[in-house]
């Protein structure tokens, strides 16, 4: 996870309905948490894992994202190469709301409509199941339009070291990026009114990935899909 800026897709919105056949598995967790580790895990069990982040970062770079960032916001918010400024984005949204807001405003629809085609190609394949990869899924309403949910947690202290490490935060910033997420106490009382499983990412790789898989499992997430070579 790259720094929670500018273009962080926070939540996307309520997605369409899902495409017939096909179902949501929700996948989030709090910064640090390690949930990139997860859905690279489930892409080894050959699930579509669709990544909000990931398509923000891309949509950054088409003209008409480009464009409006700099009409809205501001030229300097542009890079000269293209994409956006992702650092200076990241200083400005979390501190201010409303602008916050206006980036929303222009990345969100976009996102949606990515995830959407992803996912009916998804469904054009036959695949039963299809991974919705949101940071903040529980901050907004999408989450209430999966099938499942997947939450990725691990001790504060742990996260914000990862956080700095990763990012080269100092943990200062690292734990204010950390505040201005929905508290874990939140997100697992909204999980508890859904199926789905935290998942304690304190231990190591085979910890993880043993919880991963018996979630799967009690979810009936892994029934008819292959597992990639390897796995």
């Amino acid at each position: 996870m790259s720094e929670p800026s500018a273009s962080r897709t926070p939540d996307p919105g309520n997605p369409s309905p899902a495409f017939s056949g096909i179902r949501r598995l929700g996948l989030t967790g709090s910064i640090g948490a390690g949930k990139s580790t997860v859905a690279d895990l489930l892409r080894a069990r050959g699930l579509s894992v669709l990544d909000a982040d990931a398509a923000a970062r891309e949509l950054s770079f088409t003209p008409d994202v480009m464009a409006e960032v700099s009409r809205q916001l501001g030229p300097e918010f542009v890079l000269p190469a293209g994409g956006l400024n992702r650092p200076a984005l990241a200083a400005l949204v979390f501190a201010d709301p409303q602008k916050r807001g206006v980036l929303n405003s222009v990345l969100h629809p976009r996102v949606r409509e990515y995830m959407a085609t992803q996912e009916r190609l998804a469904a054009d394949r036959g695949e039963p199941w299809v991974v919705q990869d949101v940071p903040l899924l529980f901050e907004g309403e999408a989450w209430k339009s999966m099938d499942a949910i997947l939450l990725v947690d691990a001790p504060l202290e742990l996260r914000l070291e990862r956080v700095a490490a990763r990012d080269g935060l100092d943990p200062e910033a690292a734990r204010a990026r950390d505040a201005a997420q929905m508290p874990i106490e939140q997100k697992r009382a909204l999980l508890a009114t859904v199926p789905g499983a935290v998942l304690d990412n304190s231990g190591d790789l085979e910890h993880l990935e043993a919880q991963l898989v018996r979630a799967l499992r009690n979810l009936k997430v892994l029934d008819g899909i292959s597992p990639s070579p390897g796995v």
